[in-house]
């Protein structure tokens, strides 16, 4: 029964101490015995240690004291990265869904170090070092693909000085020349970073460019066949004309090229030169709605599709 409520609306009796008959009881079930001597406590600790130490695990028990082990649980560790409550990644361990450093554990209290170790939960890697960060910036148009400028001049490192000055080492992945705006990461995993950049990954990037000229589809056969550059042949993995109007053209381009200036100096070879740029995803992560300036971290999902694109 509800209790009455006082003119002011709270209940009359707020502030007693509830009676034993008004707290609900617990759904768990009892435990068959309620009182454990403090001799069986000690040889069940005992057992159980015996049987932990053969299998290699550091479980703890009661009247223990943490040993001096390097390294955090790997149930903690995932609880940590998001994967799975402790409870929910004893059961992944349990069931050899995950791997360290390439081989599957399944002993519980295992310990491992997130700055050196590389997890993986069903063959995916998991983002467990958090030492590293990983943003996504959309870069306005008129600002340096640099962390500082001698000059003055607006760029990218003004977006991130607070992150700067409080001692974290950022770079960005890859270069936007002032001019381009959109998409650009910036971390401090140095591995990653170096993998996504390197041609031997074909890492796919995707751009909107608004050019001259009224596209048709010999410019789409033409950029797909590979154009002559002075550095060699290029051409795009996809190319889309998004909407023509009055003498202009928004194309839809994708390709795993990382030459400088590569979109631009194809598109004008073509006879159409590129009006405004913008780089709209990189591999599957998106800009979206995202607006200019503003400056995001990448989602668990984001940053394991990068991960998986370049091998790690």
């Amino acid at each position: 029964m509800t209790p009455p409520a006082r003119r002011d609306g709270t209940p009359e009796n707020q502030g007693r101490k509830p009676r034993a008959s008004e707290i609900p009881l617990s759904q768990a079930r009892p435990a068959r015995r309620q009182n454990v001597s403090s001799e069986e406590r000690r040889k069940k600790a005992a057992s159980a240690r015996s049987v932990a130490e053969s299998l290699g695990a550091d479980w703890l028990y009661e009247g223990e004291t943490a040993p001096a082990a390097e390294g955090i649980r790997l149930q903690k560790v995932l609880a940590q990265a998001g994967v799975a409550s402790r409870r929910h990644a004893e059961v992944l361990i349990d069931k050899g869904r995950v791997e360290v450093n390439g081989k599957v554990v399944k002993v519980q209290g295992t310990r491992v170090d997130p700055n050196v170790d590389v997890i993986r939960v069903d063959g995916v890697r998991i983002n467990v070092n958090e030492e590293h960060q990983y943003f996504l910036l959309n870069k306005p148009r008129g600002v340096l693909s640099t962390m500082s400028d001698d000059e003055g001049r607006p760029c990218v490192g003004d977006y991130v000085a607070e992150k700067l000055a409080s001692g974290q080492r950022l770079f960005h992945v890859g270069r936007l020349d002032a001019d381009t705006e959109g998409l650009l990461l910036l971390t401090n995993d140095g591995e990653l970073a170096n993998r996504l950049m390197h041609p031997k990954y074909e890492v796919s990037k995707t751009y909107l460019a608004t050019v001259l000229g009224e596209a048709d589809r010999k410019l789409i056969r033409t950029l797909k066949n590979g154009i002559e550059l002075d550095d060699g042949p290029a051409r795009v993995d996809y190319v889309q004309i998004v909407d023509t109007h009055e003498g202009q053209s928004l194309l839809r381009v994708e390709l795993h090229e990382g030459r400088k200036h590569i979109v631009r100096r194809m598109l004008k070879a073509a006879g159409y030169p590129v009006q405004r740029l913008v780089r709209t995803k990189l591999h599957t992560v998106q800009l979206g709605e995202q607006k200019p300036g503003h400056l995001r971290a990448l989602n668990q999902s984001e940053l394991t599709s990068l991960y998986k694109a370049v091998g790690m």
